[in-house]
């Protein structure tokens, strides 16, 4: 069904696809128990048969659905080369290391508190969360795990803190693209974020000591805390040298290398500390890289911590990337991701219905479009000139698609950010999806700031050197 000039969707034609794939989703996740591989096909395939009713022909489908695939490909890599560092870094000992002096320094009452600060502090000095997680995160869910407090409740104090420096470093991608597409500047984008994300950490900072006081006398964990302890040094080589690659992978996100072949350097340098140290068999770290560390040490609570990990582990989450992309893919080449933003865009008439209406969309893309890079630049372009006409300054947009866009994206367990702390924290988005409070308080704020007013900041205008006026 080729056509010069395909009909454009309507709203009726655009929500179709759509509800078919949540329906999808419903079925095989909740009632089956399935993963959402199939699912996200079943809505592609709808999108497209629905594109094809419109009038394209299935090569621009093909050619969007590839083009929205093509937007993961880092992602991707990225995955793949933590896989082996996880495999790497396990069977080298330095996970095991990092397990071993979490275990003696942090107790039960305020583990959690401790997590979602150390995050926050290596996020904020890398800007990626997805570098934190696959870091520091990697030991922090061992020794949660150690300590016998609920893997869910781990994963989203680590979710919180990694996402708070991913959001305010100057150092992290969205940090740097919010204000591009918004029509502001990285710094003042920053101090503006201060006022949603300063009391967001705050308060999911005491939540998680509320909830630490509730493991502050878990002494029956001590006896399981010592077989760990002594299981662990018996069958690796512990000592402080093994700190050095995740130190230097840090350092290496801090001085801008990026993320592939600063992760990529990491794993090397875990294989030959392996090989050296623990005296692993160059066959043996390449399998490990490949297919994952089995550990067989007789202790289920050793096993279960540190059999994990290679290249063959992230493949169902790179198949998952590429089917919920492709869905995406086919709604924006066919017009009706456009079509469902302009619905929306319609209901913003008053300043917090256009917060509402900016949040709603950059949570809504992270579900359709699932790409946290989408969720911004696309509500950016969609709101840039509505709040403009309403009198607010850029700063207030560019806050608004962090608050929305950065912080649901690791919430949704199809979206390339969910999917990669999946497979890197093995904890399902939609279990820890509770205990992320500053993922879930942050958009709520700024939600209240937009009907309130508050640090709502005009637009106003200046004269340049040039003489011209600007706004900002």
């Amino acid at each position: 069904m080729t056509k010069d000039f395909p009909r454009p969707a309507n709203l009726l034609q655009s929500l179709i696809p759509v509800l078919v794939m949540i329906v999808f989703l419903g079925i095989n996740v909740l009632i089956f128990h399935g993963s959402p591989h199939i699912p996200l096909i079943g809505g592609t395939v709808v999108a497209a048969l629905m594109g094809m009713a419109l009038g394209y022909s299935w090569r621009e489908i093909e050619k969007g659905i590839i083009n929205g695939i093509v937007i993961a490909l880092q992602a991707v890599l990225i995955l793949m080369v933590v896989g082996i560092l996880i495999g790497t870094w396990i069977v080298s000992g330095i996970v095991p290391t990092m397990i071993y002096y979490g275990l003696q320094i942090l107790s039960p009452s305020i583990f959690l508190v401790a997590t979602a600060l150390i995050c926050s502090l290596v996020s904020l000095a890398t800007g990626s969360s997805w570098s934190t997680a696959g870091t520091v995160g990697i030991a922090l869910i061992g020794v949660g795990q150690g300590l016998g407090i609920p893997l869910p409740m781990v994963a989203g104090a680590i979710i919180s803190g990694s996402y708070f420096g991913d959001k305010m470093s100057p150092l992290s991608d969205t940090t740097n693209l919010a204000p591009a597409v918004a029509g502001t500047d990285m710094f003042t984008h920053i101090r503006h974020m201060v006022y949603t994300t300063g009391p967001s950490l705050l308060i999911a900072l005491i939540l998680y000591t509320i909830l630490g006081l509730r493991y502050g006398h878990n002494d029956l964990q001590l006896e399981k805390i010592q077989q760990i302890l002594s299981t662990i040094q018996t069958h690796f080589e512990i000592t402080l040298i093994l700190l050095v690659p995740p130190l230097l992978v840090i350092a290496m996100v801090i001085f801008r290398i990026p993320a592939l072949p600063a992760l990529l350097g990491g794993a090397l340098l875990g294989g030959i500390l392996g090989i050296t140290i623990q005296h692993v068999p160059m066959r043996v770290m390449v399998d490990v890289a490949q297919n994952g560390y089995v550990s067989k040490t007789g202790v289920e609570a050793v096993d279960t911590l540190l059999s994990r990990g290679g290249m063959e582990s992230m493949l169902s989450t790179v198949a998952l990337i590429m089917c919920a992309l492709s869905f995406g893919g086919a709604m924006e080449v066919t017009g009706m991701l456009s079509v469902l933003a302009g619905a929306i865009l319609k209901l913003a008439r008053t300043t917090g219905l256009l917060v509402l209406s900016t949040v709603t969309t950059c949570i809504t893309m992270n579900i359709i479009a699932p790409d946290q890079y989408l969720s911004i630049v696309v509500p950016g372009r969609m709101y840039r000139e509505a709040f403009k006409k309403a009198g607010l300054a850029p700063k207030n947009l560019s806050r608004c698609l962090e608050d929305g866009g950065t912080l649901s994206s690791s919430l949704v367990p199809w979206n390339t950010g969910g999917a990669y702390m999946w497979a890197t924290l093995g904890v399902y988005p939609l279990a820890y999806l509770p205990f992320a409070f500053l993922n879930l308080i942050n958009p709520l704020i700024s939600i209240f700031y937009g009907f309130t007013g508050i640090t709502m900041h005009p637009l106003e205008e200046k004269v340049t050197e040039a003489g011209t006026k600007a706004h900002e």
